[in-house]
């Protein structure tokens, strides 16, 4: 399997957590010039890709042309799974034809909360009723793959507002939802706020509730945890992207700020979009057997079904519960456990992940 991640940086506004690669464009122009050297660096790179997965900042700002213009490039390529990302307030049913006609078949939709305080908190500019009539348009259209990102742990967020958000989340017709804890970044307005002493997170105890209401919510709901953050209604709505990540396979990176890996080398792009444009540079660094061993370990446990131990030795002839003593002391604490020859966490380990892969690091 092999996966490509095109980035699309630009956004109408920046949200005050998000520290991805993005910025507001200078002009149409700006656009037009990026996706041309989209053009020319698709050209270096070869598939057949397993998976195409446009993400940004918001590529559903580009107008309707400038969005056939970025489609196009891929229109020769025929994954089994195409995403992109778009938000409610910048979606038309116009460009949601565009994303039918370039065989696009499965939306990340950028939701958050549907709490009014907490979106104009997070910067989110769109309105509940735009994200109804969204999923109503692509399932309209054929396009019945639909995710959801929403944030839990939002200053100020109470329970009440979290049961809020999954009821409303669980009765709309989307077959996926990633469902993140909010963390504090740096080069964001909320980690200036942090700093100032003006922007108060909520406790870690309210963090751990919320996270374990999530879960028990959604799964009483139909969406079974397959990963850390991501819940899906049936296996097949599992993101077969980001299972490529997890599991070590290779994906090329398009755009600024994305990043590849060829199974030897993982690279990046710089975050400087008008150096981009100008020169698509990357930067190179060899993965040692070693790093790849810890990497594997640390996605491949994120993931409910864990990793597998034959195949832990099959890539790397290393048994982990032999090189890291610490994963039996979690064995024994409850925090793992080895079923079907697979290192997987229990729900109690899922709360303590980050501790757990400490140990890899």
């Amino acid at each position: 399997m092999k996966a490509l991640y095109v980035h699309i940086p630009f956004c109408e506004s920046i949200c005050s957590y998000c520290n991805y690669c993005k910025r507001v464009p200078k002009d149409a122009l700006m656009i037009d010039n990026y996706i041309n050297t989209l053009k020319k660096e698709k050209e270096k790179v070869k598939g057949p890709f397993t998976t195409i997965y446009i993400g940004g900042g918001t590529p559903s700002m580009l107008n309707k042309q400038q969005l056939k213009s970025l489609l196009s490039i891929f229109e020769n390529e025929q994954p089994s799974e195409y995403t992109i990302e778009i938000n409610p307030e910048s979606y038309t049913i116009d460009k949601g034809k565009v994303l039918k006609e370039y065989n696009v078949n499965r939306v990340s939709l950028g939701v958050q909360t549907f709490n009014n305080e907490h979106l104009k908190k997070l910067n989110r500019l769109h309105t509940n009723e735009q994200v109804f009539k969204t999923i109503s348009s692509l399932n309209s259209l054929g396009i019945n793959n639909i995710s959801i990102d929403l944030i839990f742990g939002i200053p100020s967020q109470t329970k009440e507002d979290l049961l809020n958000d999954l009821k409303i989340a669980t009765s709309l017709n989307v077959t996926h939802i990633s469902y993140y804890e909010l963390s504090i970044e740096e080069k964001t307005l909320f980690h200036l706020l942090y700093q100032k002493g003006l922007l108060e997170p909520i406790s870690s105890d309210l963090q751990v509730e919320m996270y374990e209401t999530v879960i028990s919510y959604l799964k009483e709901n139909g969406f079974h945890q397959y990963e850390v953050s991501n819940y899906a209604k049936a296996i097949k709505y599992e993101s077969l992207h980001n299972k490529i990540y997890w599991s070590l396979y290779p994906y090329e990176g398009l755009g600024a700020g994305s990043h590849g890996f060829d199974g030897s080398y993982r690279y990046y792009h710089s975050e400087n979009v008008s150096e981009y444009i100008k020169e698509p540079k990357v930067i190179k660094e060899f993965q040692t057997e070693d790093v790849l061993y810890a990497d594997y370990l640390i996605f491949g446990l994120r993931m409910m079904q864990g990793v597998s131990l034959e195949r832990i030795k099959s890539l790397f002839n290393r048994n982990p519960l032999e090189d890291f003593k610490e994963l039996n002391t979690f064995i024994k604490d409850g925090l793992l456990v080895v079923e079907d020859n697979h290192l997987k966490p229990t729900l109690k380990g899922t709360f303590l992940l980050n501790k757990i892969v400490e140990v890899f690091v």
